[in-house]
């Protein structure tokens, strides 16, 4: 129990480090409300319990280890950051996200969000890096299946909750930031930091 508490203190600490995943959810709420950012949270959420159940089961390492396919998600990582920022600096230069904006409520704009989210997730390869270097080191070399996925899922659960977190402040502070130009503001820093993360990962080796 021991180890479980201090694994769930690690990840609460994680969780709130800012990466593609927190920035990701707070450009969902900040430009399409609460809904939207839930929903882009359940992408990210669905996306990073399998790959922390890909590292539990041991079909992780296999991925890693097969050096084409995991530079290829990899790639396709730098692809997908390089598109957020795109899109992000586009709208900051336009005053509008026409892409989120004109989306239609409805199953269709939610869909969008979840896969948005989705792929933010699952092609980065950090993500499954991170669950097959920690995960032994709290629950030991011998440590069963039923094990290893409790506290692969623990940290997605975390992770949830420091995205709910990130939405709820940031539906707060709506009011604060309807006015456009600090809504461009917030569309270029965020651009900004999605090409910085796809450098860093296509830097990466």
């Amino acid at each position: 129990m021991t180890h479980y508490l201090s694994f769930v203190a690690f990840c609460i600490v994680l969780a709130f480090a800012p990466g593609p995943d927190s920035f990701l959810t707070l450009r969902s709420t900040v430009i399409g409300g609460r809904v939207r950012g839930i929903w882009t949270m359940v992408g990210i959420s669905i996306a990073g319990a399998i790959q922390g159940l890909l590292a539990a089961s041991g079909l992780g390492a296999i991925v890693e280890h097969a050096r084409p396919l995991f530079e290829t998600i990899r790639w396709a990582g730098v692809c997908y950051l390089l598109y957020l920022g795109f899109c992000a600096l586009r709208a900051a230069r336009r005053g509008i996200d026409a892409s989120w904006e004109a989306a239609p409520a409805g199953t269709a704009s939610r869909w969008r969000a979840v896969r948005s989210g989705f792929l933010c997730n699952i092609t980065n390869p950090k993500v499954l890096a991170f669950n097959l270097a920690v995960l032994p080191q709290f629950v030991g070399a011998h440590a069963g299946l039923p094990t290893l996925c409790a506290y692969a899922l623990t940290l997605t659960g975390v992770g949830a909750v420091a995205l709910l977190c990130i939405i709820t402040a940031a539906t707060a502070a709506r009011r604060i930031i309807e006015s456009r130009r600090v809504r461009r503001g917030i569309e270029a820093a965020t651009g900004v930091v999605f090409v910085g993360f796809a450098t860093v990962l296509a830097a990466d080796s």
